[in-house]
């Protein structure tokens, strides 16, 4: 036994070093091959909509096992690339590959504006679909022509907003939940609350939906040169049905199968027909044009961005705003003297009121040092999000980022009902002072402690104003006033001072540079560092999460809709922030 032990042992050591063995050799030469791929240059640039694009790059060191991308250009990357691209002998044009998009109207807006710039050098941009949905659309109106499939679809419906509520779902369970709210359009917690939107939700959101329409009616009447009053009126009569509705009511400029679009590419390239088409995708462009920055040898602008919900401690997520590893970010940033200027970009629905007040605190340390900060905000900058922003020397939106929402609510849940009418469990218990059970989810809150909690709420909220009064330089009853809780595109937060200009990243830049006096030598640098999704892996175990949470996570997110991802996020955020204050909207309203 002992011998056949040892021989399994041995056996088993062989066939693992092997495999590490293996690993290595494909590792090495996958590697190289993706390598010698990107260094291989391409006469059109592709830009494909289908991928989600972030504020700043991704890197996925498992792409060699998954076979994934692995390098995905962030926002920033992507429009160097793009300008990069526009003065590149090598590249003849920018091919856009329609589809559905998972990005969002101020993401497409910084997109859109990225490739209208690259245009000006006189290259042609084209775009082709199988399904084009408005958000693609939207941005193709970009393009010098658009093409869809014969048999394809596209959309021109208008825009719409579904929320989920679950009080039946909770009145069904016996689960009691405590909640407490300043702002009477503070919508985040309507979900618990009642079993549909309220009339100053359904007036917010109404709003957000026409200032959102009519910036992509303007894009469509630039490229149709129809007015908007012609294409409402084919939206309100649903007349695009057909592939050759679009065609006949001059959305696009035809229809193709992509063979044919291809062969318009090659004649728009110079490339003779019985050529190949090579095109280079915008993530590998855009890798090649971070290895080039490494050269620059002058000043430094930061782009410090703030990207997802933020939450209390250190990061174990991709895309989170985490108080302790985010204020390292803004301290390196901070002690970084060639650092002349600092662009925050926030692209955030909020989160704990705690973390977001430690985050502006660590920026006011920063901006001590002298050194300006311009807000550039992109698909959301609300609630902390926005209060974060309040540092801001000047602050930039897009026309459709979703900004404001000035107000904080606090939930809590008792299930002493569900667990009593469906379980048979009780909960008793001995304490000797009146508050030394509180919080509990063991029984209902007394009036007094829910005083409490509502004057915490009241507390905070006045905090909140406060400090928009401040970085804003606005009277109390006006931010009163425009506070609530509501939310605003850009477009609208102009009007009232929330906002100092409408303008994307590069606008916010060539602000922060001019502050600052930087002079027309200098390097932008982005913090935090681009993320790995191998490290975020080895940060979930070494935080404690299980590697099969993890894997649900990414199953659940591969294998459905983004709605439904989207609705197991909300599940997962409610468990976050049961009995912590929250400037947040964990109720996103997407509208698409």
């Amino acid at each position: 036994m002992f011998f056949a032990s040892l021989l399994a042992m041995i056996f088993t050591g062989a066939i693992i070093i092997g495999l590490i063995i293996s690993f290595i050799v494909s590792l090495t030469k996958e590697v190289t091959d993706r390598t010698s791929a990107k260094t291989t240059s391409g006469n059109v640039l592709m830009l494909d909509v289908a991928s989600q694009i972030h504020e700043i790059s991704e890197n996925n060191s498992l792409a060699v096992i998954s076979k994934g991308d692995g390098f995905q250009a962030g926002l920033l990357d992507i429009d160097k690339a793009l300008e990069r691209a526009k003065n590149d002998a090598g590249i003849k044009g920018l091919y856009i590959r329609l589809s559905g998009t998972p990005n969002h109207w101020a993401t497409l807006e910084q997109l859109r504006a990225s490739i209208l710039n690259f245009k000006k050098s006189g290259k042609f941009v084209v775009a082709y679909g199988e399904n084009i949905t408005q958000g693609a659309y939207y941005l193709a109106t970009a393009a010098d022509n658009i093409y869809l499939n014969p048999v394809g679809a596209m959309e021109l419906k208008g825009l719409s907003t579904t929320l989920m509520f679950f009080k039946g779902t909770l009145d069904k369970l016996d689960i009691q939940p405590e909640i407490y709210y300043a702002g009477k359009f503070k919508s985040a917690t309507e979900p618990f609350r009642t079993d549909k939107m309220s009339e100053p939700n359904r007036l917010q959101v109404g709003v957000m939906q026409n200032s959102i329409w009519d910036n992509f009616l303007v894009a469509v009447t630039e490229y149709t040169h129809k007015s908007k009053e012609e294409i409402n009126k084919l939206t309100t009569d649903g007349a695009i049905q057909f592939p050759s509705d679009a065609v006949k009511a001059g959305l696009i400029s035809g229809l193709a199968y992509w063979d044919q679009v291809e062969t318009t590419i090659k004649s728009k390239a110079g490339i003779a027909a019985k050529n190949n088409l090579s095109m280079q995708d915008i993530n590998d462009y855009a890798m090649l044009n971070k290895v080039t920055d490494l050269t620059n040898n002058g000043s430094k602008v930061a782009v410090l961005v703030a990207e997802g919900e933020i939450k209390d401690g250190e990061q174990n997520n991709e895309f989170e705003i985490a108080s302790k590893t985010f204020c390292e970010a803004v301290r390196k940033v901070a002690n970084d003297d060639n650092i002349k200027a600092v662009i925050l970009r926030v692209n955030s629905p909020g989160g704990s009121a705690l973390a977001s007040e430690i985050i502006l605190r660590e920026l006011k340390l920063l901006k001590d040092k002298k050194k300006h900060i311009v807000v550039s905000m992109g698909d959301y900058a609300a609630s902390g999000g926005y209060y974060i922003s309040t540092i801001g020397d000047s602050i930039f939106a897009e026309p459709n980022t979703i900004t404001g929402s000035i107000g904080v609510f606090g939930m809590m849940f008792s299930f002493d009902k569900l667990a009593k009418n469906k379980l048979g469990i009780t909960f008793d218990g001995v304490k000797n002072a009146p508050y030394a059970d509180f919080p509990t989810a063991t029984r209902a809150m007394t009036p007094e402690e829910g005083r409490r909690i509502q004057a915490s709420i009241d507390t905070v909220y006045e905090t909140f104003k406060n400090h928009v009064v401040e970085g804003r330089k606005l009277t109390k009853d006006l931010v009163d006033t425009i506070a609530q809780g509501r939310v605003w595109t850009g477009t609208d937060a102009i009007k009232i001072k929330l906002v100092d200009r409408l303008g994307g990243l590069n606008e916010a830049i060539q602000c922060a540079v001019s502050m600052s006096g930087v002079g027309k030598t200098y390097k932008v640098v982005t913090y935090p560092e681009s993320s790995d999704k191998l490290d975020m892996l080895l940060k979930k175990f070494k935080g404690g999460n299980s590697a099969s949470a993890a894997a649900i996570k990414e199953a659940i997110k591969s294998e459905t809709t983004p709605e439904i991802y989207d609705w197991y996020r909300q599940f997962r955020t409610l468990a976050s922030i049961n009995g912590k204050t929250q400037m947040l909207m964990p109720f996103i309203p997407v509208i698409q």
